[in-house]
C-alpha cells in the first residue's frame, strides 16, 4: 500500500507523535497489496489468479481501535445480493458498497460487525486468517494449523450476526488447487470437507466458501456434505463471460454448491492491466446475468482505482443491478 506524507516544519515535540501515527497506519494495511498471479494453470484449463489473504487489524482506523456507528447512522440492508469488494474497510459500506470479505482480529470481530450491520452492510469473514497461519515450516498446509487459527475466535459470540444474514459465509481458504502456495501440492478434496465439517461443528448455520472453480471443485468423486459454496473470479482471459459462468454454474449445480462471483479489477485486464470502466461494465454484467450468484465480491479494494470518477461509476452501475437482484443464501 502506497502512502503520500507531506511534513512540514514542526517542533520536535510534534514529530514523536506524528511518526508513531505513521507506524500504525503502515500495521494496519496489509503489506502485500498487490495480486502476483501465478503463470501456472490448473487441469480445467483456467488461470490462477492469486489472492493473499493477509490479516487487518482495522481500516480506517489507524490503531486498530474498536468502534461502533453511532445510532444515526443505522441504516437497513437495502437487498439483493452483497456487492463489494477483498479487504474494503468498514468505512466505505453505503451507497456504493454493501458487502466484502474481511480478515479481522478475534478482539476487534464484534465492534466491525456491528458497524457494517450499521451501515447496512454484510461481509464474508475469513476465520482463519493469513495463510502463513497453517503453512508449516516446509510450506505444506496444515490442517491441525488451520483449525487452531480458527480457535482464537472461541470466546467471541458472533452468532447473532449469523443468525441476521450480516455474515454472508465463512471463507475457508484461498487457492486450494494451486500447488505453488503449498509446496508441489494441493489440499485435498476429504481436507476441504473436514474443514467446512468443522467450521459447521461450531457455526451450524454459518456457509461455508473456498475460493475454487467449481471445475475444479468437480473433480472429488464424493458429495459435499459440509462445504456449501465456490467461488470464481474474472479475468480477460477467461474468454467469455457468457460461457465462463455457463460452464462454472452447470459444475456448481453437479455438486450442489452455491457460487460467488466478481472480478480480478486490478489485474484482470488484457495483459493483467487494471480494467477499465467499461470492462467493468461489460464484464461484471455478465457475472450477474443469471440468478445463481449469491454475492459478488471482487478482487480487490484499493482507493486510488475506485475512486476514478468512471470506475465509481462502473461500481455504482454493478450495485444496482446486485441490488435489484433476489436475496440469495450462500448455503448449499
Amino acid at each position: 500500500m502506497t502512502y503520500s506524507l507531506e511534513f512540514v516544519r514542526r517542533t520536535q515535540r510534534l514529530r514523536t507523535p506524528l511518526f508513531a501515527a505513521m507506524i500504525l497506519v503502515l500495521a494496519a494495511c496489509d503489506a502485500t497489496e498487490t495480486v502476483n498471479p501465478d503463470s501456472s494453470t490448473p487441469a480445467d484449463g483456467l488461470e490462477i489468479v492469486s489472492v493473499d489473504d493477509s490479516d487487518e487489524i482495522g481500516d480506517a482506523d489507524a490503531d486498530g481501535s474498536s468502534f461502533a456507528a453511532p445510532a444515526f447512522a443505522t441504516v437497513s440492508y437495502a437487498g439483493g445480493i452483497a456487492f463489494g469488494t477483498f479487504h474494503q474497510p468498514t468505512t466505505t459500506y453505503g451507497t456504493t458498497y454493501n458487502g466484502a470479505l474481511r480478515n479481522i482480529y478475534p478482539k476487534y470481530l464484534l465492534s466491525h460487525l456491528a458497524a457494517i450491520k450499521a451501515r447496512g452492510g454484510k461481509v464474508v469473514l475469513n476465520l482463519a486468517g493469513s495463510q502463513r497461519r497453517y503453512r508449516d515450516k516446509y510450506g505444506n498446509f496444515s490442517l491441525s494449523m488451520w483449525k487452531a487459527s480458527v480457535d482464537r475466535f472461541k470466546s467471541v459470540n458472533f452468532s447473532s450476526y449469523i443468525k441476521d444474514g450480516t455474515i454472508v459465509a465463512h471463507f475457508l481458504m484461498d487457492e486450494p488447487h494451486n500447488k505453488t502456495r503449498w509446496n508441489g501440492k494441493v489440499v485435498s478434496y476429504s481436507t476441504i470437507e473436514e474443514m467446512a465439517r468443522y467450521s459447521k461443528a461450531r457455526y451450524p448455520s454459518m456457509a461455508t466458501t473456498i475460493r475454487a472453480y467449481p471445475t475444479w471443485l468437480a473433480g472429488y468423486s464424493g458429495s459435499y456434505r459440509y462445504l456449501d459454496g465456490a467461488w470464481v473470479q474474472y479475468v480477460y482471459r477467461f474468454g467469455n463471460v457468457a460461457d465462463f459462468m455457463r460452464l462454472n454454474i452447470s459444475k456448481a449445480q453437479n455438486k450442489g454448491l452455491a457460487l460467488i462471483v466478481g472480478l480480478n479489477i486490478l489485474n484482470g485486464g488484457p495483459n493483467r492491466a487494471k480494467m477499465t470502466a467499461s470492462q467493468v461494465k461489460s464484464w461484471g454484467s455478465g457475472l450477474l446475468s443469471t440468478s445463481y450468484p449469491c454475492a459478488f465480491i471482487s478482487w480487490q479494494y484499493n482507493s486510488t482505482y475506485l475512486s476514478t470518477s468512471s470506475i465509481k461509476d462502473a461500481m455504482r452501475y454493478l450495485r444496482s443491478k446486485a441490488q435489484n437482484r433476489s436475496s440469495k443464501s450462500c448455503r448449499s
